[in-house]
Order: structure tokens, then sequence, then C-alpha cells
């Protein structure tokens, strides 16, 4: 077996009190990681860190909301004040939603800038020194969204792609410094991310319009996070869809137009006419 790189390493990982943010910080606690669980929910972050401890792994949390500079800004003081340094930063934090852009509300696109746009670049800005130092990653968690405009999510789209140019600008401003970053896309995963999607009006969805149970599980996301960061991966699309996506959408950009177009209508109560 190979040398575990991830023992006694510092991470944090932002949305880590549900889903695919519980299952990497869970992946890395077992790696031997000191773990920084980071979340809205205190009852939920607590949930996670006991589960953690009481399993013999290292981890504590800190309270962020990661639409707020100063947030991010203690949730790194608070990390170098406990391990003095910071290796990864993983910035799942996340928010969808479901609604024409004819109807969705313009604070609705902006809440999806902030928390999937904005909260990565808090929470880089602050970490960024110390991962700089370590030669260590920054990762964000996206979406085939990310490479290709998904109709009915143009927040989602446009907050995703917004990552995708600030994380890959990040990696050349870093290149003699050897700073890793990586940009994973998963494919749909059982998680709270698109019950919790919000309409045109802002509320939340309620229901998710997918099979939840015959999504990718939150901890196979996890593995390949820590796979992609051990071999300093660059891109990691999850899916073959996601890769022909990205293939395809430099040959034939109409074809995969009408095919999300088609796959997005299918969805149950679609916004799509």
């Amino acid at each position: 077996m190979g040398r575990n790189i991830f023992k006694d390493k510092v991470v944090i990982v932002t949305g880590a009190s549900t889903g695919i943010g519980r299952a990497i910080a869970r992946e890395f606690a077992r790696n031997g990681s000191k773990v920084v669980l980071a979340a809205r929910s205190q009852d939920k972050l607590l949930s996670v860190e006991h589960e953690l401890r009481d399993e013999g792994f290292e981890a504590f949390h800190c309270v962020t909301d990661v639409t707020i500079e100063d947030d991010c800004r203690r949730l790194v003081e608070t990390t170098i004040e406990k391990y003095g340094t910071i290796h990864i930063l993983i910035n799942n934090a996340g928010i969808s939603m479901r609604a024409l852009f004819e109807d969705v509300q313009i604070s609705v696109l902006k809440r999806l800038m902030d928390v999937n746009f904005w909260g990565t670049v808090h929470c880089t800005k602050y970490a960024l020194p110390y991962i700089v130092a370590n030669k260590g990653s920054i990762v964000g968690v996206s979406s085939v969204a990310g490479f290709h405009g998904l109709p009915g999510r143009t927040g989602y789209s446009a907050s995703k792609f917004a990552m995708h140019g600030f994380l890959e600008t990040i990696r050349i401003e870093y290149l003699r410094e050897k700073l890793h970053v990586m940009i994973i896309a998963p494919g749909f995963t059982t998680s709270e991310i698109r019950r919790n999607a919000l309409k045109a009006d802002g509320t939340q969805q309620g229901n998710s319009p997918r099979e939840e149970g015959r999504l990718m599980s939150p901890e196979h996301v996890a593995r390949w996070v820590l796979k992609g960061i051990k071999k300093r991966k660059r891109n990691k699309i999850m899916t073959w869809i996601g890769r022909l996506t990205a293939l395809f959408q430099r040959i034939i950009p109409g074809f995969v137009d009408y095919a999300y177009y088609l796959e997005m209508k299918r969805e149950p109560d679609s916004p799509l006419k």
C-alpha cells in the first residue's frame, strides 16, 4: 500500500453538515486528517462532529455562512488558532434552483451567486496563503451545469460557470507555487440539494424531481475527491454523460442543447413548457 498522504493534514470542508460535504469530511477523517466542519446549522454540525469524535477521529466545527465574508475569515482564523495551518480547502457549500428565467425573481439568482460563487471566493481568499505555503489543494465541488448551461437552472449554471472561471484563474496565478486546484463534477447525487432547491419565488422546492435511490451516493463522490487530490487532477467529471457533454459542446453544441432540453423537460413538474 502507498503512503497515506492525508494523515495529519488540516482540511476545511464547507457544507459539511449533510450530503456530499458530510461524506467528504468523513472520508478525510477516516484517512487521518484533521477536519474542520463548516456550515450554517450548529445542531447538524455538532452531530457530525460528535459522530466523528466518537469513532476516534479528529474534527471540530465552526458555524459558517459562506455568503458572509467575515464568517469565512473567522473560519480560517479559528482553524489556524487550533491547528496552525491549512492544507486543503473543499468548497462544497451550494444550493440549486428550478425555474424558468422569465419567471424567477432576481433575488433567487443573487442567492445562488452568493452561496455557490461568493462562498468559494470568500473561503479561498482567506485560506489561500496557508494552502499555497503547503503546496496544498483547493477543490470546487461543481456540476456539469458549470460546463454547459442547463435549462430551468440559470442561476445554478451561472454560479458554477463563475466558480470555474475563478478557480481556473487561481490555478494559473499560482502555477509556479505548485498550488493544486481541482474542479470535480459529480452526477446527480443523493442529497438535500434538490429538496432545498429554490423555486421562482425563492421558496424551497421541498420534493426531489429525481428518484433519489438511483442516484450517485455521497460516499462515492467523497472517495473520488480524495483520489483526485492524491493524483492532483485538474478537472474530474464523474459521469460519462458529463464527459460527453464537455466533448460534444465543442463539436455539436446544438445537439447538446436539445438533449438537455429534453432531459430537463422529462422531470416531474418541469418548468419547461
